[in-house]
C-alpha cells in the first residue's frame, strides 16, 4: 500500500516533469549487443543516464520492450557495463510495467539518495520476446468427440496483453485468453472438440511494447499432440447354407457373422454378443482388417438369440468402445422333416409301392388277352375286366409257377 502511494505521488510528478521537458528517448550502450548494456535516456539533446535506486525487472522490462529487445533476462546492480558521463537524468523510477516508454513512469524528482554513475542502471534483454511454456492441463492426450480439452500457457516474467491457442496449419487462434498486468500464465481450453481439432498445439503471448504502443508477438511455444478417436456404429451381416430360411440356420449347419467398420485403429478387436433367454455370450477377435468373421459349426439350440457387433480399441491408456450394432436376430430351426432320412425312406417305400402297382396292372392286362384264343366275333366284342392288385398279382404268380 506503501509502495502504490509513494508511485501515485512520484507518478503526479512525473506528470509534472514531462510536461515542462521532453525526453528524447532512451538507449543501451556500452553492451554485447544494441539489447544489452547500460541505460541512457535523452533530454534536452543530451545523453544522461538512470540511477538504479528502486530498479527492479518492471523498470528493465520497459526499456526492452521500448527498444524491441524482449524482455529483461537479468537487472544486475553497479555499472557493470562501465560508468556513464554527464547528468544523472533519473534517479529514482517506478514503473508499473506496462508503460510504454521509462519516460512514462513515475519518478521521484527531488530524491534525497545519494547517487553516482556507480549506481548507473543496467539491464540485458533477451534479444526476442522469450518462448512461452504450453503444458497439458488434461490428463491424457486422447479424447472422444465432444470432451474438452484444457491446456496451460505460461512464460516466466512479463506484462501480456493476451494469450493465444494455435493449431499447426491454422493461421487464427482457436482460443484467445486477456490477460491482466500481472498474469504469467492463462488457461486455454478447446470446448466440444471434433475429429478435425485432432492435430499438433502450441501458444503465443502478445505484448505492448515501445513508443508509440505497439503489441508483439512472441515466438511459438514448445508443441503439444492430441488424437480425437471417433470410433463409427459397425456393420455385421451373416452367412449360412441356402436352403435356410431367411434369418436362421438349420440346425446342425455351419454358419458364420461378419463385423465391419471402416475406422481402423492400432490395436483395435472386434467383440460380437450373443444375448439369449439364459444368458450373454461374448466373443472378441482381433482387428486386423477392417472385417472380422465369427465362424460357428454344428449350430445348436444354444446359438439362437440376438447378435450385436461393437470395435473397441485401447489408446493413450483410455479404451474407447463403440456403439453396438443394430441386433442380428438368428433362430435355429430342425431339418425339413421332408428331408430327413426317415421321410426319404417313406419316400422311396412310397414310390416303390405306386411303381410296383402300375407294372402289376399292365401285367394283369397282358395275361387277361393271354388267357384263350378268341373267335373273331369275341375279339370284337369281349372286353378285359379289371383286375385288383392282389388279383393280378395272384394270376402273375401262377404264370410264373404254372406255365402253359
Amino acid at each position: 500500500m506503501l509502495r502504490f502511494l509513494h508511485i501515485l505521488l512520484t507518478g503526479l510528478l512525473g506528470v509534472l516533469w514531462d510536461g515542462v521537458t521532453a525526453f528524447g528517448g532512451v538507449r543501451l550502450v556500452d553492451g554485447e549487443s544494441k539489447c544489452s548494456g547500460r541505460v541512457e535516456v535523452l533530454l534536452h539533446n543530451q545523453w544522461g543516464t538512470v540511477c538504479d535506486h528502486g530498479w527492479d525487472p518492471r523498470e528493465a522490462n520497459v526499456v526492452c520492450l521500448e527498444l524491441g529487445c524482449g524482455l529483461a533476462e537479468f537487472t544486475p546492480h553497479g555499472a557493470v557495463y562501465g560508468e556513464g558521463s554527464g547528468p544523472i537524468w533519473l534517479r529514482h523510477v517506478q514503473c508499473l510495467g506496462h508503460e510504454s516508454s521509462l519516460t512514462r513512469c513515475a519518478v521521484a524528482l527531488h530524491n534525497n539518495a545519494y547517487c553516482t554513475h556507480e549506481n548507473d542502471a543496467v539491464v540485458k534483454c533477451s534479444g526476442t520476446l522469450l518462448m512461452p511454456t504450453l503444458t497439458l492441463l488434461s490428463p491424457h492426450t486422447v479424447f472422444s468427440p465432444g470432451e474438452a480439452v484444457r491446456f496451460s500457457c505460461s512464460i516466466l516474467q512479463g506484462h501480456l496483453s493476451d494469450f493465444h491457442l494455435y493449431k499447426h496449419g491454422v493461421s487464427t487462434p482457436l482460443v484467445t485468453q486477456r490477460a491482466d498486468q500481472t498474469q504469467k500464465k492463462a488457461e486455454l481450453t478447446l470446448s466440444d472438440i471434433e475429429t478435425f481439432h485432432q492435430g499438433s498445439y502450441s501458444c503465443q503471448y502478445r505484448i505492448k511494447s515501445g513508443f508509440p504502443s505497439q503489441l508483439l508477438s512472441s515466438p511459438p511455444s514448445n508443441s503439444i499432440n492430441i488424437t480425437v478417436v471417433e470410433l463409427l456404429t459397425p456393420q455385421h451381416w451373416y452367412n449360412t447354407s441356402t436352403e435356410a430360411p431367411a434369418g436362421s440356420v438349420i440346425k446342425g449347419h455351419n454358419f458364420n457373422i461378419t463385423c465391419s467398420t471402416p475406422q481402423q485403429y492400432p490395436g483395435g478387436s472386434f467383440q460380437l454378443r450373443l444375448i439369449r433367454s439364459n444368458g450373454t455370450v461374448r466373443q472378441s477377435l482381433p482387428a486386423l482388417t477392417p472385417s472380422v468373421t465369427f465362424t460357428f459349426s454344428n449350430a445348436q439350440s444354444s446359438n439362437e438369440g440376438y447378435y450385436y457387433c461393437l470395435y473397441r480399441v485401447q489408446l493413450g491408456g483410455r479404451t474407447f468402445v463403440s456403439r453396438e450394432s443394430q441386433p442380428l436376430p438368428i433362430a435355429i430351426r430342425d431339418p425339413d422333416p421332408v428331408l430327413s432320412p426317415m421321410g426319404i425312406s417313406w419316400l422311396v417305400s412310397g414310390l416303390t409301392f405306386v411303381v410296383a402297382v402300375v407294372i402289376l396292372i399292365i401285367v394283369a392286362k397282358v395275361l387277361c388277352n393271354k388267357e384263350k384264343k378268341p373267335t373273331e366275333l369275341e375279339r370284337e366284342t369281349r372286353t378285359c375286366k379289371f383286375l385288383f392288385p392282389s388279383e393280378a398279382f395272384k394270376l402273375l404268380t401262377e404264370m410264373f409257377v404254372y406255365p402253359e
